[in-house]
């Protein structure tokens, strides 16, 4: 209700016709979007995407950054080559623009980077660090030396009052940028941080001013709506909101809402075009907020950490809540436990891991025969979706507890976990906290260090590996490891499929033989059958 009245207000008091509007709006869906696709994107659907705003009150474009050469890959879109420079400019009627990352970009670096650019990009933007806000004034001079148009994207909105000296700092953009953006990077202010932050900007410099607003709190056309009341110069907005984390204002939302004054006049046609491209592309992606998105977003927190923890599949949103409240409260994990314990190093001839995927329920009868038939073999559960059906085995089993796995456990044995069980926990301090079931805490043990490998060290999967390095076992059986066959699995099965694949590896290289009972797509993994063994 309060929204809605919300816009029925704006609805009555903007003036925002066409002809009339001196606020100009930047779409930069491909720059933004690219956190998601790594900065590679289809030609057909960016072709399809510059077609429509070829016909929509869009002025500026920009669609990706310029960069010296960064460690890894990143993609088309990252580095913008000369070549897809020309491309897009032949297309697109819009002004172009490109942005730099002021902490990889020096003032030295300017002019053989952006030589490219010369007449086919009109504006430069500066992503820029509040604390890096003097170096970020000499770099624009650089630029604006070349002859683009500057804008100033100074991030991190919602702490400038925190600092003083930047706040101080802000006159000296005078004469240096063209556009100065107060950038909501958290997706955390509030119609009234916007209000106050423009005034204190407004009070500092006659440079025009933007407004870059992300969606953590679904606040940013209100937030956006605010700024253009307050008389903000320009803003940016990106189809279907893709964007870095939670995403940004949908451009089709801002387009309606000025177009509802009945003076905005567009082809909606057009703007439908480019919408059911991205709309598929979001379907692979699922950018959008959601609950530890608008947790990072009330705290004012990274972004980054969150999109890699809501991208692991083994991640609840629970133990991900419980990473963010720690965070938002300077506080490490405080639960120290008992290390896991060597003494049985040797014990087990072999150990059978169980996985998540559905074969290890397929195939649980057999499996249970196998281990009945060889009480001597220990058991590790890689996640405990699975467990129930291996209850009332003789083996010893240990659970491995990322996160809020402890819970999942408890759910699934309904409070009553099997007896000659332990579970072992990542090394201290755990990111995501640490839950163990209440009949656990006495046999409740941590890692030391993941030693195996050196990336993906906070997996279920890596933590089931580790205890077999930690033991020395030297044959690990898989069930329940299942991979995903089809080339159409969304990117997060992809993702995990490759993680485990390098987890796996690593294991094999350190002389233990990988083999699993059940059917798998996982390339390294020598495959046996159940059934040959019962």
């Amino acid at each position: 209700m309060k929204v809605r009245v919300f816009l029925i207000y704006y609805k009555k008091t903007l003036d925002l016709t066409r002809n009339s509007l001196k606020m100009k709006i930047l779409d930069c869906t491909l720059r933004d979007g690219g956190y998601y696709t790594n900065w590679d994107f289809n030609w057909d659907d960016v072709k399809v995407y510059l077609d429509s705003l070829n016909q929509l009150p869009i002025d500026y474009i920009e669609f990706g950054y310029r960069s010296v050469k960064l460690k890894g890959y990143l993609g088309e879109y990252f580095y913008c080559p000369q070549y897809l420079l020309e491309k897009i400019r032949t297309v697109s009627n819009k002004k172009l623009v490109i942005i730099l990352n002021e902490k990889d970009i020096k003032d030295t670096d300017v002019y053989e980077l952006l030589t490219p650019c010369v007449g086919l990009i009109d504006m430069v933007r500066i992503a820029i660090d509040p604390k890096s806000f003097s170096r970020a004034l000499k770099l624009a001079a650089a630029v604006k030396n070349m002859g683009f148009e500057v804008g100033f994207n100074v991030m991190y909105m919602s702490k400038w009052k925190e600092n003083k000296e930047f706040l101080e700092l802000i006159k000296e953009v005078n004469g240096v940028c063209d556009y100065f953006y107060m950038v909501d990077s958290y997706g955390g202010v509030f119609p009234e941080d916007v209000r106050n932050i423009y005034q204190l900007v407004k009070s500092q410099t006659d440079v025009p001013i933007g407004f870059h607003g992300h969606n953590n709190l679904e606040l940013a056309l209100i937030n956006t709506l605010t700024a253009i009341e307050q008389g903000v110069d320009i803003v940016d907005c990106t189809i279907t909101g893709m964007g870095r984390g939670a995403g940004n204002l949908k451009t089709e939302l801002l387009l309606t809402v000025l177009s509802s004054q009945g003076k905005l006049n567009f082809p909606f046609n057009d703007l439908s075009k480019t919408v059911d491209t991205f709309t598929k592309i979001q379907n692979m992606y699922e950018w959008g907020t959601n609950l530890p998105y608008m947790v990072s977003g009330a705290n004012s927190l990274p972004q980054k950490e969150v999109m890699d923890w809501v991208g692991k599949r083994y991640y609840s949103f629970n133990s991900i809540i419980r990473a963010l409240n720690n965070q938002s409260k300077g506080v490490q994990d405080n639960q120290k436990l008992s290390t896991f314990s060597t003494n049985e190093r040797g014990k087990y001839p072999k150990a059978v891991i169980v996985g998540g995927g559905s074969t290890a329920i397929e195939h649980s009868t057999a499996i249970k025969k196998y281990l009945e038939s060889n009480p001597a073999l220990l058991v590790i559960h890689a996640s405990s979706k699975n467990a129930m059906a291996y209850k009332s085995i003789p083996n010893k089993q240990i659970f491995c507890l990322v996160g809020n796995e402890g819970h999942r456990m408890e759910d699934v044995f309904c409070g009553e976990i099997p007896d000659n069980t332990i579970c072992v926990l990542p090394p201290f301090p755990r990111k995501m906290g640490t839950y163990i079931p209440s009949t656990l805490k006495e046999n409740a043990y941590e890692l030391k260090e993941v030693s195996f490998s050196d990336k993906y060290c906070d997996s279920h999967t890596a933590i089931a590996l580790q205890t077999i390095v930690e033991l020395d076992i030297k044959s690990v059986e898989l069930v329940g490891y299942d991979g995903y066959s089809n080339t159409l699995v969304g990117k997060k099965e992809q993702e995990l499929l490759a993680e485990n694949e390098y987890l796996f590896t690593k294991l094999v290289n350190k002389g233990v033989k990988c083999s699993s009972l059940t059917p798998t797509a996982y390339k390294m993994i020598e495959q046996q059958s159940i059934y040959s063994i019962t």
